[in-house]
């Protein structure tokens, strides 16, 4: 392996462990619990030796960070890359496909393969995503392509400061006026904000496109919010009784998402177009 980061230590105030200590000198790992992987997978050394979680650290020690090998294998799948910097990438999620897993065949492993590697102190080995997108769901997809990007995304999705809109093609009349489901998801509160955009008919089937915000974070909690309340998504096979004359999956979305960007904490907002399969119902829009 070869050294990634070399750090000699200074005159210390204070006993400190290894652990502690570590998460405040190096640049590509800032979290107790990153040192605390990368002394299991033995990636720190003290003077040339292993270190331990519990270590005391000296003055004029030298702690070296090893790089590891890119042991991901790479999944040759062609992605749609909407935005990309040395801190983060937006790409359009395909249908079909797992977000990540113990799978070969998900975006995670594809995202090597589609976008460039950071520049930054802080990469990450291979840019990860920073939420999940439901197998079936298509669109926005945020990605970190550096250590500070994650964390700072993870916080601001934990927070409640990411703003997603999903576009949905659902059964049924959906009223003309904006609707605020309530419908607890496994016993837990869950909040979703949906609105008509059109009604749409096709095969003397009453359908309509709405736009869905979810106000917080549950599994399926689109999917499961609109079922719920008698509009269940087209396509849908969990929740509810499929329409079987449409079989072209699940019209559900990610089409906008609105958060602060990891390096500056500017406003940054992207919104892509609904899929193509959904221009058999709104071609006359």
């Amino acid at each position: 392996m070869k050294i990634k980061e070399t750090h000699i230590v200074q005159k210390l105030s204070e006993e400190i462990r290894l652990q502690e200590y570590a998460a405040k000198i190096f640049k590509s790992i800032t979290t107790r619990s990153a040192v605390k992987k990368a002394i299991k997978k033995q990636r720190i050394l003290i003077n040339g030796k292993i270190g331990q979680t519990g270590d005391w650290i000296l003055e004029g020690q030298k702690i070296e960070l090893l790089n590891i090998e890119n042991q991901q294998k790479t999944f040759e799948l062609k992605l749609e890359v909407v935005y990309e910097d040395e801190h983060i990438a937006v790409i359009n999620k395909p249908a079909g496909y797992p977000t990540s897993g113990n799978y070969f065949k998900t975006i995670k492993n594809a995202l090597p393969f589609n976008l460039k590697s950071s520049k930054a102190s802080d990469r990450l080995e291979n840019p990860l995503p920073a939420h999940r997108l439901d197998n079936p769901t298509s669109g926005i997809l945020l990605c970190a392509k550096t250590n500070k990007a994650l964390i700072e995304l993870n916080r601001q999705f934990q927070q409640k400061e990411i703003q997603k809109t999903y576009t949905a093609i659902v059964e049924g009349d959906f009223p003309d006026s904006t609707i605020n489901f309530k419908d607890d998801i496994e016993g837990k509160p869950a909040a979703t904000s949906v609105k008509l955009l059109k009604k749409l008919v096709l095969k003397s089937t009453n359908l309509s496109l709405v736009e869905a915000k979810p106000l917080t974070g549950r599994t399926h909690q689109i999917r499961i919010h609109l079922a719920t309340n008698g509009f269940p998504i087209l396509g849908e096979k969990i929740y509810g009784s499929p329409n079987h004359q449409f079989k072209k999956g699940l019209f559900l979305a990610s089409t906008a998402v609105c958060f602060k960007h990891p390096a500056d904490l500017s406003k940054a907002s992207f919104k892509i177009n609904f899929p193509k399969k959904f221009e058999r119902f709104t071609k006359n829009l």
